[in-house]
């Protein structure tokens, strides 16, 4: 409308102000709404994922090829003092197999039976919960069933890994992967070349394998953990170079009383046999280059 300063102005409109409510959904329309934009799942989306997923395998594979995860020791199946341990994603499930009914007898049941029905479930889950609400307290039923798997998979993880570090305490080990680098850090502060585990390390032979302590060795259940031998397995010391680095007292005093995990055998030899373990012990030398 137009008009002037003067009150008696006469007002002419010249249009409608007022905007005429739609009835239109402000709900977007589907992307099939428009013809010729539309996108197929199979082949064409797909395709772009794989595509994608593809381009990541590469990077992964050039990343492990650059940088090559540091080998262990090599596998000893007569090492009795390993403890054996999945990776940190398998832990729940690692503890898991310990309980009774989903182990020994049941082997099949905790092996095969209730993971394939957690999978099978998962795999279901889209057609059994076709509901359209996205909010997660609205869907109960759903949400309540990944809450407790979620809280049983942590739950196990822990108890499983506090296990382990208990185990570890007894046996007064240290785990194989901090082992391998303290010595990698101990060499490289030396300026000497990384160990490798690949490789067997170059020692002399036992000096007087024949000698009758080594039967009192055996008898002893040295053979066990030091390996028939005596080179040692795993976080398991080799006895071949023993008498350089401790005494025959000191010798006397780890066999009697025990150190480090090594059970004392003050109750099973005598003292002579220990006398005449320990003699022998103490000639054994490592080898020299």
């Amino acid at each position: 409308m137009a008009h002037g300063h003067n009150s008696n102005e006469k007002v002419v409109y010249v249009g409608d102000s007022r905007v005429k409510k739609s009835n239109i959904s402000s709900i977007p329309p589907d992307y099939t709404s428009f013809p010729g934009k539309s996108e197929a799942f199979i082949p064409n989306f797909l395709l772009k994922e794989w595509m994608v997923g593809c381009v990541v395998l590469v990077g992964f594979l050039v990343w492990v090829i650059a940088e090559p995860a540091p080998l262990g020791y090599p596998a000893d199946p007569t090492n009795a003092a390993f403890i054996p341990m999945p990776d940190w994603y398998f832990l729940f499930l690692y503890q898991f197999l310990k309980y009774p009914y989903v182990s020994q007898d049941y082997i099949l049941l905790g092996t095969v039976g209730i993971p394939g029905v957690m999978f099978g479930a998962l795999l279901l889950a889209p057609f059994l919960d076709t509901g359209k609400e996205r909010r997660f307290y609205r869907r109960p039923i759903a949400s309540s069933l990944m809450g407790l798997t979620l809280i049983a998979c942590v739950y196990l993880t822990v108890v499983s890994w506090d296990h382990y570090q208990h185990q570890l305490e007894i046996n007064g080990q240290v785990p194989e992967h901090i082992e391998r680098e303290e010595k990698a850090r101990e060499a490289a502060e030396a300026g000497q070349e990384r160990p490798n585990y690949t490789k067997p390390a170059v020692e002399a032979a036992l000096v007087d394998a024949n000698d009758p302590a080594m039967d009192i060795a055996k008898q002893a259940q040295c053979v066990s953990c030091h390996a028939a031998d005596l080179k040692g397995q795993g976080s398991v010391p080799s006895l071949v170079g023993v008498g350089d680095k401790l005494t025959k007292e000191q010798l006397v005093e780890v066999v009697t009383n025990g150190r480090n995990g090594m059970p004392a055998f003050k109750d099973q030899l005598s003292a002579e046999e220990i006398d005449q373990l320990t003699t022998w012990l103490s000639k054994q030398k490592a080898a020299t280059e």
